[in-house]
């Protein structure tokens, strides 16, 4: 048996290795940005559901919410290139670097309680987060069952 050490050359290829993974990794969640879904709040206030999700870049007409057997669900689109109407695109002749902000949409969808008067939900948008109010039925509050396990 010899006691000779091996020297180690240690990570001299890690830095590369590293950013090349990290380069891999953004390109997955690139692929991915369009389906990402917006963060969203839901918040009970003095007998309404106070929803807000945040959209930023995406327009208030660019937002659909629909209300139907007792689901609130929101869609939103963005496209950040528009075609002009000179026929022109707007980044016609330019090089990117990197582009990030490019086609998205989503849709999201929350249950609401039972016999919530859809025509009454208000919805406003200021800074890039919708803030959807549903006034709640006057006794939304269903009493409180308790339900106790049986051994089998």
């Amino acid at each position: 048996m010899s006691n000779t050490l091996i020297r180690w050359p240690g990570l001299g290829d890690y830095p590369e290795l590293r950013h090349r993974l990290d380069r891999f990794f953004d390109e997955l969640s690139d692929s991915e940005a369009a389906t990402k879904l917006p963060k969203l709040d839901v918040i009970e206030d003095e007998g309404k559901l106070v929803l807000r999700a945040e959209m930023p870049g995406i327009k208030p007409d660019d937002v659909k919410i629909e209300v139907a057997d007792d689901v609130l669900t929101i869609h939103g689109e963005h496209e950040e290139s528009k075609e002009p109407k000179n026929g022109k695109k707007k980044d016609a002749g330019k090089r990117f670097i990197r582009r990030e902000r490019s086609y998205a949409s989503f849709t999201r969808s929350v249950a609401l309680p039972p016999r919530v008067d859809a025509g009454k939900i208000e919805a406003t948008c200021h800074d890039g987060v919708v803030e959807i109010t549903v006034p709640l039925p006057e006794n939304g509050a269903g009493k409180v069952v308790q339900i106790t396990p049986k051994a089998a």
